[in-house]
């Protein structure tokens, strides 16, 4: 992506989130960072120095709008990153509609809404949308059934989305990582039972260095879906 660009960028507070913003501002690209609450906007905005933050809680989808129509959004949008996920793992035995819906919303819904949101922006810049899936968005385990079903609608979405917007030059790629070295990852080892150890897994950069790679390919050119695994 040749010059200064415009990145609205979710999950930038760790992990692979963090990992791509990093990336951006460095090179002095603008970054317009979500985060879920004022708090966390303060965190991000004194993180990245100079990027701005846009507030709205991606658990409750259905307010994003309400919340963004009190904020100024970036009247520029050259990509839009979802990096943002939760994960609760559980058998579908055990799972309860409250797992259900939380999982969904954060990372299926809340994506749709937010790509809605910024289409106009992303048609005029022929940006680009990056999802940023999961190795569970293309197979499904045991215990994994509510976050592998998010996934899987996930790649549906960008999908579908790619068809659509296609004539419009929009460039829509979806990103499929193995286990990545994270909070996240430590929460599932967690409620695996199982020690953590970073060093086994994809390093955040890694992972980083593959979006960048999607982003800046010239305009001749569009990966539609990368998967990525770890190499020990």
């Amino acid at each position: 992506m040749a010059g200064m660009a415009t990145h609205v960028i979710t999950g930038a507070g760790s992990g692979i989130g963090a990992a791509v913003a990093r990336r951006l501002h460095a090179r002095g690209d603008d970054l317009v960072l979500h985060a879920r609450d004022a708090g966390r906007a303060k965190e991000l905005a004194a993180v990245f120095p100079g990027a701005r933050t846009l507030v709205g809680d991606l658990a409750d989808p259905d307010r994003l709008s309400w919340a963004f129509s009190h904020q100024t959004l970036p009247e520029r949008v050259d990509s839009l990153l979802h990096i943002a996920g939760v994960v609760d793992l559980g058998d579908v035995g055990d799972l309860t509609p409250k797992s259900w819906h939380h999982q969904l919303d954060v990372n299926l819904v809340a994506p749709a809404e937010l790509t809605r949101h910024f289409l106009p922006q992303l048609r005029t810049a022929r940006g680009h949308v990056i999802f940023v899936n999961s190795g569970s968005g293309l197979n499904a385990h045991a215990g994994w059934s509510a976050y592998a079903a998010s996934k899987h609608g996930l790649k549906a979405l960008a999908d579908s989305l790619r068809q659509e917007e296609h004539a419009a030059g929009v460039r829509v790629t979806s990103v499929y990582p193995g286990r990545t070295a994270s909070p996240m990852q430590a929460k599932v080892h967690q409620q695996e039972g199982q020690e953590y150890d970073a060093a086994r897994w994809i390093d955040p950069e890694s992972v980083a260095t593959t979006i960048l790679m999607a982003l800046d390919l010239p305009r001749d050119a569009e990966v539609n879906d990368l998967t990525v695994r770890p190499g020990r």
